[in-house]
């Protein structure tokens, strides 16, 4: 692969995902879960999600957060290694795992999304207190998101940390600039934050109004309305917001953008690419019902992981990336469970 991601990788080196481990609890909306007395629930987390992603796809996948010290959290880690994620790194410390309640079929974006993570172990980590040079022996890839610095500026101060080692170790770094409007609550907005640690990535991935807001990116006029937007406007959107990143961020090599279009219970959804002064554009998938939709930027993110750590070209990256996103979205779970070959067999050619 021509591209300078590929080229400083090597091969059997582990990819270390960092955020908060969370649980998701999922009630239905008419109140069957209060009758029956059950409650569905998922083990997730966006980074989280990612590192399971990997693992299934036969990439080392290690995985650092914060949990409490109990017999619960004891066979969650025996749970994710189970599935091939390394949670060797993991902090024990703090009196709680966060939650979040989202009802069957609704979006993160949603205002319908909960969030019970206040004074989680993750939300108390503090700098100094993660041995980065330990966490990050045998590490080429270190992946985290917008979602961590959102939680408190501690948990931001501990992101830069690990950014400001990361980088000293000529490690690669992706971020994924996903937004939680519910999220930012201690005064800082994203801009303030964001654009500090950007700076250190070599991947960053989101989408045209998420770098805007997070990153200062410029949007065009016509794309602040709430939609009607032409294709062509916003892979145009997608060239510009991608030039101005790696002209504000030198380390940063390739920027991907997800473009998700709900239209009633289904989707319209396809992505680009943008690196090496070229901008690639995946294929159209169209759905008129879907079954889960979190977790599908988290596969799209893991599915660049893949291509890059695998030395697949630009279009087979995005190919698979997005297959794989748009896979997810018929898996109800945080995580996806399909193989590569599951993933391949979605590809539009």
């Amino acid at each position: 692969m021509s591209n300078q991601i590929s080229s400083s990788l090597k091969k059997g080196k582990k990819v270390l995902s960092f955020g908060e481990i969370l649980l998701r609890i999922c009630p239905d909306m008419d109140g069957q879960w209060l009758k029956e007395n059950k409650l569905p629930f998922y083990v997730g987390g966006a980074e989280l999600n990612v590192a399971t992603a990997l693992a299934l796809w036969n990439v080392p996948s290690t995985y650092l957060s914060a949990m409490p010290q109990n017999s619960v959290t004891e066979e969650i880690a025996g749970y994710l290694n189970s599935k091939n994620v390394n949670t060797q790194p993991m902090v024990y410390g703090g009196e709680r795992l966060g939650l979040y309640y989202l009802p069957k079929g609704k979006d993160l974006k949603n205002a319908g999304v909960i969030y019970d993570r206040a004074n989680s172990s993750y939300a108390d980590l503090k700098v100094g207190q993660i041995n980065w040079d330990e966490v990050f022996e045998d590490v080429s890839w270190f992946h985290f998101s917008a979602i961590c610095p959102a939680i408190n500026q501690s948990v931001a101060d501990v992101c830069l940390e690990a950014l400001k080692a990361a980088s000293e170790k000529n490690i690669t770094i992706s971020l994924d600039l996903n937004y939680r409007a519910k999220l930012w609550k201690y005064g800082k907005d994203p801009i303030e934050i964001l654009p500090e640690l950007a700076k250190y990535c070599t991947l960053i991935m989101g989408n045209v109004w998420a770098a805007n807001r997070m990153l200062g990116t410029v949007l065009h006029e016509d794309l602040k309305a709430t939609e009607g937007y032409a294709k062509e406007t916003l892979l145009q959107q997608a060239v510009d917001t991608s030039e101005e990143i790696l002209s504000l961020f030198s380390s940063c090599k390739a920027v991907a953008n997800t473009f998700r279009f709900d239209n009633g219970k289904g989707i319209k959804y396809y992505t680009a690419l943008y690196t090496n002064n070229e901008l690639t554009v995946s294929p159209e998938y169209v759905s008129d019902e879907i079954l889960d939709k979190v977790g599908s930027g988290d596969c799209f993110m893991a599915g660049l992981i893949y291509g890059f750590y695998n030395g697949l070209n630009e279009v087979e990256t995005l190919s698979f990336a997005t297959a794989a996103a748009y896979d997810k979205l018929y898996i109800p779970s945080d995580a996806t469970t399909s193989t590569v070959a599951d993933i391949e067999k979605r590809i539009i050619r």
